[in-house]
């Protein structure tokens, strides 16, 4: 592609804070996507800034909640049926990082990414007019139980604060202090200073997609079908013409896999977290800040249209139709929570958040030449680090030392 230093494909989160920061390196970038900005995840995520989620999900213990993964298909995290001959070696995987050494190392990558997201994220908007997008005035988890709270407390909550993760135990009515709506049957919260949110992540991805062609980038919005390295670059084909870019940043997410084994031949145990919103329109003003049930496992955000429910996960896979009633079961959830929340009827989503079994993306450099860069996985903290994915990528491409060790990051630990 003429005029194009480097091209990225994926038009998420991820993929626009990466074209951005290089362009801001100085280089000409190319934005390749087939639905256009901020259409995937990035269009319907919680909104969530959640730099306390340190701990990968594979936590010492799950082994014995899989089979009731398999039994409630509206669980918090559930499994279906037809999915489970594809998901199996994923969860073989995904096991063998619940051991203590591999968990370990998991949550210290994450505490280094997740310490550095929101100063990135600062550094990224400084002087673009769109600072006031993102909102950091914390969080809040509650707990309507009194043995569920003991328990965080003392396994969950000690491994963040030994994480360097900054929390604040409030009794019930301290949480209906600074959130009057919610219910009398919450009994605890952590409150998590250093979060943060959004009131839009489409309208985010979108402004910076535009700041990024006011800047001279450019977006095509075309089907990717084929990529293979060469010496001098790596040639695509867009909607069935053949080009060739000099060097090419992989940013898409869930439909990474098979790019990367064009590229690389090597098979990523990439799959899919299935994550469900539902948002009710007239409720926008129910809560000033994000608020999660520990014990219903679901997110409430306050957003610009209205108020977001999302958080449950399902694997599932690509090509399985939406179950939608994950979505319309959180207003019950939500109910519970907000006893004076305006009963009206919410729109409904679903997307796609890339996981890996170890709960750390891929963020790399590869190639004869080094022509190809990595940045995916980022499972449902792919908002969180992207600004920060940007800079450690555009670190690649400078062949600066990298501000971050992204030894845990890389594609051949698999």
């Amino acid at each position: 592609m003429p005029d194009t230093d480097i091209s990225v494909v994926g038009g998420g989160i991820v993929g626009i804070c990466c074209a951005l920061s290089l362009q801001q390196a100085g280089f000409k970038v190319c934005l390749i996507d087939r639905e256009g900005i901020g259409e995937g995840c990035s269009r319907g995520n919680a909104g969530h800034f959640a730099t306390e989620q340190v701990l990968p999900l594979a936590t010492p213990g799950l082994l014995w909640k899989i089979p009731g993964m398999l039994m409630d298909p509206l669980g918090p995290v559930a499994i279906r049926w037809p999915y489970l001959p594809q998901i199996t070696p994923w969860l073989l995987r995904f096991m063998l990082n619940t051991r203590s050494k591999p968990f370990n190392i998991g949550a210290q990558a994450l505490e280094a990414l997740n310490t550095a997201s929101l100063p990135a994220w600062k550094r990224l908007l400084n002087g673009t007019g769109e600072e006031n997008q993102i909102k950091i005035d914390g969080s809040l988890l509650t707990f309507e139980q009194d043995a569920t709270f003991q328990q965080y407390r003392h396994t969950t909550l000690e491994k963040l604060g030994h994480h360097n993760v900054k929390s604040e135990i409030l009794s019930g009515d301290q949480a209906r202090d600074l959130e009057p709506g919610l219910s009398s049957t919450i009994r605890h919260a952590v409150m998590f200073p250093d979060t943060g949110h959004t009131a839009n992540p489409y309208r985010l991805a979108k402004s910076l997609g535009e700041l990024f062609q006011r800047q001279g980038g450019r977006i095509i919005q075309k089907e990717i079908s084929n990529l293979k390295a060469v010496q001098n670059g790596i040639n695509l084909t867009l909607n069935g013409q053949q080009v060739q870019t000099p060097r090419l940043v992989i940013a898409t997410g869930a439909w990474s896999k098979p790019l990367v084994h064009q590229l690389t031949g090597i098979s990523v145990p990439l799959d899919t977290e299935r994550g469900y919103h539902l948002m009710l329109p007239n409720s926008a003003t129910s809560l000033s800040i994000p608020v999660t049930s520990a014990e219903r496992r679901f997110i409430m955000t306050p957003m610009n249209e209205g108020l977001r429910l999302a958080g449950t996960v399902e694997f599932g896979g690509l090509k399985l139709p939406a179950n939608m009633r994950r979505a319309t079961m959180l207003a019950s959830h939500a109910h519970a929570l907000l006893p004076g929340l305006e009963d009206s009827a919410g729109t409904t989503w679903m997307g796609f958040r890339p996981s890996l079994p170890d709960s750390l993306p891929v963020i790399d450099q590869v190639g004869t030449s080094n022509q190809i860069i990595l940045a995916f996985g980022h499972q449902h903290l792919g908002l969180t680090q992207a600004a920060v994915t940007g800079e450690l990528v555009r670190q690649l491409a400078l062949k600066e030392k990298p501000s971050l060790d992204l030894t845990p990051f890389r594609l051949n630990r698999f």
